[in-house]
């Protein structure tokens, strides 16, 4: 099957398969959020961002192989459900903006801000910090040396518009999604929000005016 980027709560994931990376996504819970499981093609080392919901599919999804890290985009509790579970049976790492990390069910291990560096085994992916959703919300930027970029942006952006703010976070979070990702990323990067579809900011760009005049 190829990868589209459409998942829904209780069926398979889908898988994306980069020359140096493998990307799953999995639909958990009933808020269908979205757990990515990154894998790395030349270490085998494994990634996931937000475990979300339904902890025995994600252990599913993680499989046989482990997992040394588990990044959370932001401290919405729909996002890490399955975060404990997740830990206690894996030992992985935590990874969480310092902004958000307090409100989290775990002890955070390693705290990042935006420039940091997260690795998947031999892959580096970029935190950038979007400011507005939640204080600490984050980004993951994999620069796919062999193609486009890829980005996981949590409840960031979405097809359609940015995540829920209120009136006063939301030019934070429309400044910081122009200035930090549209402005620095080409229109083939793929986006990977953190619930429903992908898109692409090319997809994206044309609506960035009016995303502003409405106000969400």
């Amino acid at each position: 099957m190829s990868y589209r980027g459409d998942v829904v709560v209780g069926g398979p994931a889908q898988v994306r398969e980069l020359p140096t990376l493998m990307i799953s996504k999995l639909a958990v819970g009933r808020l269908e959020n979205n757990v990515y499981l990154l894998r790395c093609r030349e270490t085998g080392e494994q990634l996931l961002i937000d475990a979300a919901d339904e902890a025995e599919r994600v252990h599913d999804l993680i499989g046989p192989e482990g997992l040394a890290t588990v990044v959370t985009t932001h401290r919405h509790g729909d996002h890490w459900q399955a975060l404990s579970a997740v830990v206690d049976s894996t030992s992985a790492q935590t990874v969480a903006h310092p902004l958000d990390a307090p409100e989290l069910p775990v002890d955070v291990n390693v705290l990042v801000d935006h420039g940091d560096t997260v690795l998947v085994g031999a892959s580096p992916l970029t935190v950038i910090h979007l400011r507005g959703h939640t204080p600490g919300s984050i980004a993951l930027l994999f620069d796919d040396p062999e193609g486009p970029p890829h980005l996981f942006t949590g409840d960031s952006l979405f097809p359609g518009g940015v995540g829920k703010t209120n009136p006063d976070t939301f030019p934070q979070l429309m400044d910081d999604i122009s200035d930090r990702v549209f402005a620095q990323l080409p229109d083939e990067t793929w986006v990977y929000p953190g619930h429903g579809k992908d898109t692409t900011l090319g997809a994206e760009r044309p609506h960035l005016a009016e995303w502003r005049e409405r106000g969400w």
